[in-house]
């Protein structure tokens, strides 16, 4: 079973090659999914192949293969009633959660479940200066099922450089476990103001909340304590070269 972006992914390469014999650009397809970056592409390039659904053919630019058309599979959630990817308006989740789309997915109890996990990608979150976090919709990626231990996870990625010196850089997709509260020095998802998500470092001082970056080109920001809620806490990394 396919996420619904996976599903028509595949369809899309499947209907090019049919017409023109030669696999989309990557900009085709982010443009015919209505993705905000061709990052998304990549992950679901990879969760389609590591499917077993299309093929990279090596020493071949824009070559992909489709093993498994996509009239034989359904896409997971699919539903007549459901909006196609085009204006597509996913729920919001409830307690104050900044991001819009499938609400975060549980942790396997331990010895037990699958390998992997497909967990919910709610967008890019800045590591720098703050930005919104937007969902980017009904896209997942698959992370080992050992990284999630207790609790709610979702994935988020990575944009800018302020945390480069705790290993966290431009375009890295993080995990992270959902939660309200964090001991100090720990990386966290912050929303400001009800509005901006960041990723920085926690830190509390007296009545005041520092939200401190990893890189000396940034400032640490402080603020009292009802301008910032905890998010949600890092837990993992997870990287493409």
């Amino acid at each position: 079973m396919l996420t619904r972006k996976q599903h028509e992914l595949l369809a899309f390469i499947q209907k090019r090659i049919e017409e023109s014999g030669v696999s989309p650009s990557f900009d085709e397809m982010k443009d015919a999914l209505d993705l905000k970056s061709k990052s998304g592409i990549h992950r679901l390039i990879t969760a389609l192949e590591e499917r077993g659904f299309i093929r990279r053919l090596a020493h071949r630019a824009r070559a992909l293969e489709v093993l498994r058309t996509a009239d034989q599979v359904v896409a997971r959630g699919a539903r007549s009633d459901r909006p196609a990817a085009r204006g597509f308006t996913p729920n919001v989740i409830p307690g104050n959660f900044p991001f819009r789309g499938d609400p975060p997915v549980a942790a396997p109890t331990p010895g037990e479940g699958p390998e992997s996990i497909d967990l919910p990608m709610y967008g890019r979150i800045a590591a720098g200066t703050p930005i919104e976090a937007l969902r980017d919709p009904s896209t997942s990626i698959a992370v080992p099922a050992s990284m999630l231990v207790g609790g709610d996870h979702y994935a988020l990625e990575v944009s800018g450089d302020s945390m480069i010196d705790a290993g966290i850089l431009d375009g890295d997709t993080i995990i992270i476990r959902q939660c309200d509260t964090a001991e100090n020095g720990s990386i966290v998802v912050a929303l400001v103001d009800e509005q901006e998500a960041t990723l920085k470092r926690l830190r509390r001082k007296g009545q005041s909340i520092a939200l401190e970056p990893a890189n000396s080109a940034y400032e640490t920001r402080i603020f009292g304590p009802d301008r910032v809620k905890v998010q949600g806490k890092l837990v993992g990394l997870l990287r493409q070269y």
